[in-house]
């Protein structure tokens, strides 16, 4: 008996050495990036000025707000951005003066991220669509372009699932279909979110770090992506429960707007892969490939990413 208590005892002295040498670890890592972000810093700030006006403001979601920024011109079609997981509006800064010129443009924080904090409220990631119509109501907008990145990019399609008709188009970046369940995809994310929530538990500040390294291809968009994810917290994972609501078998549901799935050169080659297939299962959608970027490509390759997505807009105003 005495021997079992000692041997426990020594089990449990390795288990707390080893987290506080994990730990130390993994604050060293972080501190290597933060110092050669830092080197970056001119260029970031560069990269993220918005010249444009931008409004910040809420939604009252009862128990909680939901934030977004408005700009551009009232009168004109109007462009809803919605960003990745871990992050916030703030990673599409490089969207909004280029967009703002011809569009009405909203960028809005998703339940759990930025400064939509759900509070004490159970509620998910999938009753965003419920913030989206509201937003449209309060800002006078009957149709919206949608363009989701990731995260977002599903959160669009569920949008559109339940409202097809306020839909004018949807872009998809480093998507895919919610209305098929993929093993393959669900074993992919499985192994990326276990990793992420692990180094979560010791270091919220390597877990940004390491969701930028994965997210973005060159180190200039990691550091913008790893400035976006500043709010996010341990709390906030709970919100992403709601994606079981988001990701179901569904039969006989073909969108009826334009599409346009992009997807980055640099993601991972399921991801690519899974794009394509979506192309080819959906009609009057377009399918491509930008070069020299990650899985945030709207980051890597702003301009580029701009472009593409203005002309596909253009065709439907």
């Amino acid at each position: 008996m005495i021997f079992k208590i000692k041997r426990l005892r020594i089990i449990i002295y390795i288990l707390i050495i080893s987290s506080i040498i994990l730990k130390i670890c993994l604050e060293f890592n972080h501190s290597r990036f933060i110092d050669k972000t830092k080197g970056m810093a001119k260029d970031i700030e560069k990269k993220i000025k918005i010249d444009c006006f931008v409004e910040n403001k809420k939604l009252d979601a009862k128990d909680y707000d939901i934030h977004y920024t408005l700009s551009g011109h009232e009168k004109d079609d109007l462009v809803l951005f919605l960003h990745p997981a871990f992050s916030d509006h703030r990673v599409f800064n490089q969207q909004i003066d280029f967009f703002a010129k011809k569009y009405k443009v909203i960028c809005m924080d998703l339940i759990g991220h930025g400064l939509s904090e759900r509070n004490k409220s159970t509620d998910k990631i999938d009753v965003s669509i419920n913030h989206i119509e509201k937003i449209l109501e309060k800002e006078g907008s009957k149709k919206v372009h949608l363009v989701g990145v990731s995260l977002g990019s599903l959160v669009a399609q569920y949008f559109a699932l339940h409202h097809p008709e306020k839909v004018k188009s949807l872009t998809s970046l480093g998507g895919y279909n919610i209305n098929r369940k993929n093993k393959e995809i669900a074993k992919a994310q499985r192994f990326v979110n276990l990793n992420l929530v692990f180094t979560a538990l010791f270091s919220i500040k390597s877990f940004r770090q390491k969701a930028a390294k994965i997210t973005c291809h060159s180190e200039l968009g990691q550091a913008i992506f790893f400035h976006s994810t500043s709010y996010f917290t341990r709390r906030s994972f709970g919100v992403m429960q709601g994606l079981n609501s988001i990701i179901k078998e569904r039969s006989h549901n073909q969108a009826n707007y334009p599409s346009l799935i992009l997807t980055g050169e640099n993601d991972l080659e399921i991801s690519r892969r899974i794009a394509k297939e979506w192309h080819n299962h959906i009609e009057n959608s377009k399918f491509q490939i930008i070069k020299d970027a990650g899985h945030c490509a709207h980051i890597d390759q702003p301009i580029i990413f701009n472009n593409i997505v203005d002309e596909f807009i253009s065709e439907f105003n």
